[in-house]
Formats: structure tokens, sequence, C-alpha cells
């Protein structure tokens, strides 16, 4: 099932709606005011190479499914994470039950799971639900981490 498609994110700097396409290179940036955008989009099995493994920045992959209560919680505090790191990271999320061989492959035992991955590689990886100060703490250490 792919799930390539252009996503429109409103700018949090100056309003504007910009289209955001799921892969490509670089980071997006506002057509308007040219500040970074939030870059949130979905995967799936046949296209999370290409949209997740591929990108030039550090990937947040929420691994979540619609009958899981805490993954509806986490989802608007991941939201505000990658809004508040606009151009330093990309949030990709990944519905666990259209995606079975993404669960499989990421040992999936709990929902939501997050993962970080940087140029396709795990470099860090939680189970369940926390608020949003606490994921972007989360976040930027481990993207430090791997910077430093």
């Amino acid at each position: 099932m792919s799930t390539m498609q252009a996503t429109t994110v409103k700018c949090p700097n100056c309003g504007r709606t910009n289209r955001v396409p799921a892969a490509a290179e670089g980071r997006p940036r506002c057509g308007h005011c040219k500040q970074p955008l939030p870059w949130m989009v979905d995967a799936g099995d046949d296209d999370f190479t290409e949209v997740a493994e591929r990108a030039d920045v550090p990937v947040v992959v929420d691994l979540w499914a619609t009958w899981c209560g805490p993954c509806r919680m986490v989802s608007p505090a991941l939201e505000k994470v990658a809004t508040d790191l606009a151009g330093r990271i990309k949030l990709v999320k990944v519905d666990i039950d259209k995606n079975p061989r993404l669960s499989q492959r990421f040992e999936v035992q709990a929902v939501p799971t997050l993962l970080v991955l940087d140029q396709g590689e795990t470099v860090a990886r939680q189970a369940g639900a926390a608020p949003a100060p606490a994921l972007r703490q989360w976040v930027e250490q481990s993207i430090t981490a791997r910077e430093g």
C-alpha cells in the first residue's frame, strides 16, 4: 500500500498554506517567508525506504494503531515537537495494522513505539506515550548525541 503524496502544512511563522512532499531532498521551507516548515507525513510498507530512510534529516517514526488510546494522545504531542523542531526533523507516521512488514521489521510489541532514524539507522527507541516536553527532550538528545 503506497501512501506517497504531498500534504498541506500551515506555516507556523506566516500562516500561509504550503504543499510538502512525502519524500524530497533537503528540508521544506515556506514558499512565502522561507522559514522551515514542519515535515509530517504518513508512510507504509511500500514507500518507507524512500520517505523515511533516505531523508536528509533525522526522522522520528511513530508506529501506531487506530485502536490505541495512548497513540491518539501522543499524536498531537509529536506534531507539536515536529512543529517546534521544523527544519531539524521529519515525523513519519506508520499505522502498524495496515503495514505489517514494518511492524515485524521493527519488532513492535507495544504501541506507540517511537524511533529516531538517522540515514536509515535506528539511533533511539522508546515505547509508550509521553507529553510533548518529554518527547522533545528525547528527540533532541537522540539527534544531538548522533551529531556529536
